[in-house]
């Protein structure tokens, strides 16, 4: 009985550039000896190789071909290796790779970023040389495409007779649109292509649009070593409700001490990616020399120095790490240096992206004014800027009207005018639509509170709790009567503030008409019974007893009556902006950039009041290969001994 040919060792297709020698190899065993014959395809013709009768094929790559090795024994029995590709890269030069190469793969081609409108076709191409040749991986938002179902894969031969993988899909829709990069791999390792943003939509049409719109928002009121100001709570408030209405998932916090806005920016500049408008607002003490910005936490002693303050450009480099598209920063803050004998923090220069903007409330060497007037505190850059940030226009442009508006200003003409610096290359809006690509967003400015419910009390007497985050550090909380049984009277409803946060300081004692102000704008002057306020919801290390008092007098006795509830606010729901674990990117990302500890990002001086008022695979030939294989070997077949289809 004869015994079947078994092939040992296939030969593997390899990516390489023009000029590459190698050696295809192909091994196999039999009872008889076996005799060896390669055959090679170019341009639809396929020949046998003369001399080429050994197990190895040497060969030095010119043009792109298909090979495959016949053996047959003394029997006449026969068989074919699998066809493997040669393909071969014009466009790279065998002295571009590595010194030391050993095969992994090289991307020498990315994918590009592309806007397509909804049911056109989208395709997008990679390619890489290796040895063996790379197998390929997409990947969607970090997710793996599985291309059976969703997408097809072939391959072109452009004029040079290179290839390039490509996969398209022919109809689009929105839920298309993401971040979408290849993985090459091969047994010697794997290589990620660029991350590309493919936008999918009737927002597609736009100029220009963000992959998502992130804000932090500071306002330091209440220092232990500086003067206390009026406007940040107001101006914090405001410019929250303003960046929602465009779009911005936005954090809001307020009075912060140094490790507090070290934590709360290294959070925003995780959450950063590639596409986002990004926005950092700070209203508050600060200061400048030279070019470097610093803001002045609360508990920063009474010398300013930048160990003890946050460095505003140090923030603004790790922004730019991030490939963000438009960076706002928006500088509420005085512009004078107090501390001449110090030192500065070393800064590198910004990064030439052309996707910075500076809006500075004052020029430079200069105070920026707080106004007052009654219960009305506001900054005179808050006052303007709220104006016009909605408009639809160049941010810088935006910018340029509260500018021209500031400088009108008969109260501080002389002393206060606007400054802007930027290097937007792009007529980026802040009302430029959304096409998001990542889940990024979803982890920013979404502390919830605490859902609204009813109480009732021994008596019988029922009262509703609210919650209200004013800011995403303090939480309003409002209690109001229902209606009363017929049996009371004169009924008195009282919160007590909890005796766990006696240390934590209350904005409510510091700016009381502030926060009425603010509460009242969120409730449209419903009457509500008793109203506390919980502020500083990061310095809160365990759960929150709220009692609630009631007294009334009972009609048939006259005696007046205390009755008391308890409710209790988790710790975890309170500070939940500090208490979230960080969000992890994708792994096809560059690394989140970090706040260096200990004042890494490194200071501010104060506003004045003024007087007035993939997985790994055998790489195998694409499908367009594979339609023209039972023609290769008939030809095969008849051009010497054989019987069986390879």
């Amino acid at each position: 009985m004869q015994t079947a040919i078994v092939i040992t060792e296939q030969p593997v297709s390899v990516s390489v550039p023009v000029g590459y020698s190698f050696t295809l190899h192909c091994r196999a065993e039999a009872h008889t000896s076996l005799q060896y014959q390669w055959f090679c395809q170019c341009q639809s013709v396929c020949r046998q190789i003369p001399g080429a009768t050994k197990q190895e094929l040497p060969i030095t790559a010119q043009k792109t071909k298909l090979y495959t090795c016949r053996i047959n024994d003394l029997y006449r029995n026969v068989i074919f290796s699998d066809w493997v590709k040669v393909e071969v890269h014009p466009c790279v030069a065998r002295g571009l790779l590595p010194q030391l190469w050993q095969g992994e793969p090289i991307i020498i081609l990315n994918p590009t970023e592309q806007k397509v409108e909804v049911g056109k076709p989208l395709q997008l191409q990679c390619a890489a040389i290796g040895v063996p040749a790379p197998s390929y991986q997409w990947y969607r938002n970090g997710n793996l495409l599985e291309h059976q179902k969703k997408k097809k894969l072939w391959v072109t031969l452009p004029r040079d007779g290179s290839e390039t993988l490509a996969t398209e899909i022919t109809h689009t829709k929105v839920s298309d649109s993401g971040t979408y990069l290849c993985c090459a791999s091969n047994s010697h390792g794997e290589h990620w292509t660029n991350a590309v943003d493919i936008h999918i939509g009737t927002c597609c049409s736009e100029k220009f649009f963000a992959t998502g719109k992130l804000a932090l928002l500071v306002g330091n009121n209440h220092y232990q070593h500086h003067p206390n100001l009026m406007a940040p709570v107001t101006d914090v408030f405001e410019l929250s409700l303003l960046l929602k209405q465009l779009g911005f998932q936005v954090v809001s916090l307020l009075d912060l001490n140094k490790a507090e806005m070290v934590a709360a920016v290294s959070r925003f500049l995780q959450l950063l990616e590639k596409g986002v408008y990004a926005i950092f607002y700070y209203a508050g003490h600060g200061y400048e020399h030279l070019g470097r910005n610093y803001m002045v936490p609360v508990d920063a002693p009474q010398l300013y120095a930048p160990e003890n303050c946050i460095s505003v450009q140090r923030i603004l480099q790790k922004m730019q790490q991030q490939q963000t598209a438009l960076n706002l920063i928006l500088l509420d803050t005085c512009r004078k240096w107090y501390n001449p004998e110090c030192a500065l923090s070393q800064v590198q220069p910004l990064e030439p992206w052309g996707n910075t903007v500076y809006g500075y409330a004052t020029s430079e060497d200069a105070e920026a004014y707080e106004l007052q007037n009654g219960e009305f505190s506001s900054g005179i850059f808050m006052k303007y800027l709220k104006k016009h940030i909605l408009q639809e226009k160049k941010v810088t442009h935006m910018l340029e009207d509260v500018l021209e508006d500031l400088g009108r200003d008969p109260v501080v003409t002389g002393k206060q005018v606007m400054e802007i610096k930027h290097t937007l290359k792009e007529a980026r809006s802040l009302t430029d639509p959304i096409c998001p690509t990542g889940a990024a967003t979803e982890r920013w400015g979404c502390s919830r509170e605490p859902p609204s419910e009813t109480v009732t009390f021994p008596c019988g007497v029922q009262a509703e709790l609210r919650f209200h985050r004013l800011f995403s550090n303090v939480l309003s909380v409002c209690a109001k009567l229902q209606d009363l049984p017929a049996h009371l009277t004169d009924a008195q409803l009282m919160l007590r503030q909890p005796t766990e946060v006696d240390d934590v300081a209350s904005l409510e004692e510091s700016h009381p008409d502030q926060m009425d102000s603010l509460l009242t704008s969120v409730y449209k002057q419903e009457e509500l019974d008793c109203i506390f306020q919980l502020c500083g919801l990061q310095k809160i290390q365990m759960d929150v007893v709220l009692q609630l008092d009631l007294h009334y007098t009972q009609l048939s006795t006259k005696q007046r009556t205390c009755e008391s509830l308890q409710k209790i606010l988790p710790k975890l729901l309170l500070g939940q902006f500090f208490t979230q674990r960080n969000y992890t990117r994708p792994n096809y990302d560059s690394s989140p950039a970090r706040a260096d500890p200990g004042g890494a990002l490194s200071t501010g001086t104060g506003r004045s009041l003024p007087s007035s008022s993939p997985s790994k695979s055998r790489s195998e030939p694409e499908e367009n290969d594979e339609r023209s294989m039972s023609e290769l070997c008939s030809a095969l077949l008849r051009a010497g001994p054989g019987q069986e289809h390879p």
